[in-house]
């Protein structure tokens, strides 16, 4: 007699806890399908700009999306110039750049960590946070041969070379190549290396 209750007990329960399951897969069923309604009625960047909205800045840091996508004042790196060419600006250890105007024109103003401020093509992407490794820039070399194992080769000033190896060379102690009698500072190719001059290829005259 024990053992049939204890049984019928058993059997109950089970039935009830199947039935909380089930309903339980029903209403989350019910609710996805309502999320993705409404995620299917709004296009892709209503629906980033509502993200960022409703969440935190710094949960976003490492994401890559246009600049149309951005608010005011993200703090950004890894800028593309034209849309789909790549990263160009702002890649350097600890840079950052920040956008000034609300980034719902066709271009979006971005201060560089120069200071200039450059007008760019809202399609552009970019990436959201600063570049790593912000003391890079601190490091300090400890000898001569540590910048050569980073491949930085010697620089030896032009006056102090002799005149066949540049136009600087030569003359009797410490001769500048500007003044009365100089031809002005050169390349070791013999180029004016001063503002004014224009190396560039010719432009056609029409």
């Amino acid at each position: 007699m024990a053992v049939s209750l204890w049984r019928a007990r058993a059997a109950s329960s089970a039935l009830s806890s199947l039935d909380t399951f089930f309903s339980n897969a029903l209403r989350l069923r019910s609710f996805s399908s309502d999320v993705a309604n409404t995620a299917d009625s709004r296009n892709p960047r209503e629906s980033i700009m509502n993200q960022m909205m409703y969440s935190d800045i710094n949960s976003q840091i490492g994401s890559s999306m246009p600049l149309s996508s951005m608010r005011i004042g993200t703090i950004i790196h890894n800028i593309e110039l034209n849309p789909g060419q790549g990263g160009k600006l702002v890649r350097a250890a600890g840079t950052n750049a920040k956008i000034l105007k609300d980034p719902t024109a066709p271009y979006c103003l971005i201060e560089l960590p120069s200071g200039d401020k450059k007008l760019i093509d809202s399609r552009c992407r970019a990436t959201i946070g600063v570049v790593s490794n912000p003391s890079h820039g601190d490091r300090k070399l400890r000898k001569a041969g540590h910048s050569r194992w980073l491949g930085r080769r010697p620089v030896v000033r032009g006056v102090a070379m002799n005149p066949v190896d540049h136009p600087h060379g030569g003359g009797e102690g410490k001769s500048k190549s500007g003044g009365k009698f100089g031809k002005g500072s050169r390349t070791p190719w013999g180029k004016p290396t001063k503002g004014g001059y224009k190396t560039g290829p010719l432009k056609r005259r029409r």
